[in-house]
């Protein structure tokens, strides 16, 4: 372990310009399934920079169309957030996510904050699909491994000048397109961009697609909205 945590960490300190790289450092040190590794909230918006494979890109994507999850607790509450059996002990802040994972088969999921100083910018989701618990040294390592991508992802941020509104070019995980799509939906109802998001949201929920899917076929003129006669409607 000593071992591969050091190559872990002299890994992540090589990575600051490849993004794409922060997540599968902590699959080859802890005992887990995946990784993903993003931005959340309203700092840089929330878009997943990096994960291990495809379910971990999907929880990240859950958590951001729900707007709850682990991550979004790690960074509200500055703190890692642990729960190695979800089935045993379901979440009271997190139903929606916590049954949507457990459809996937997965039994643990942790969250790491991604913090500079007081800044909060991020998470780290470590998922596992047979239960697995973090020891006090793991979950040490881990913060360890999350604060040198906090400050990678920050000076980038700076940088690249998209902090806290601008995007650099879209990388595998970009979510630029639900907000093409929001002011699609603005432009059709005549509605606050906030209400256009939520639009968006509600439709993926009710047809069980991903918001970036949705989005898509927004933006790609497959999908449209209307001011119908009993509220709004699918065009």
């Amino acid at each position: 372990m000593t071992d591969r945590y050091a190559s872990a960490l002299e890994s992540l300190r090589a990575a600051a310009g490849r993004p794409a790289a922060f997540a599968q450092p902590f699959v080859d040190v802890f005992p887990v399934s995946g990784a993903a590794v993003s931005t959340v909230g309203a700092v840089m918006g929330s878009e997943t920079l990096a994960a291990s494979d495809e379910l971990a890109a999907r929880l990240d994507e859950l958590q951001f169309d729900l707007t709850e999850g682990p991550c979004w607790e790690a960074i509200s509450g500055r703190r890692p957030v642990l729960e190695p059996a979800m089935s045993e002990r379901p979440r009271r802040e997190w139903p929606a996510f916590a049954a949507a994972a457990s459809d996937y088969g997965v039994s643990s999921i942790f969250a790491f904050p991604l913090l500079v100083g007081a800044l909060p910018i991020g998470a780290v989701d470590l998922y596992s699909i047979p239960p697995v618990s973090l020891t006090t040294e793991q979950c040490r390592q881990a913060m360890v491994m999350s604060d040198i991508i906090g400050r990678h992802v920050l000076r980038r941020a700076i940088e690249t000048g998209s902090l806290p509104d601008a995007e650099p070019e879209p990388g595998a995980f970009s979510r630029r397109v639900i907000h093409q799509a929001t002011g699609v939906v603005i432009a059709q109802l005549r509605v606050a961009p906030d209400d256009a998001l939520l639009i968006i949201q509600g439709h993926a929920f009710a047809t069980g697609h991903p918001m970036k899917d949705v989005a898509r076929a927004i933006v790609d003129g497959d999908l449209a909205f209307k001011n119908g006669d009993t509220g709004i409607e699918v065009a």
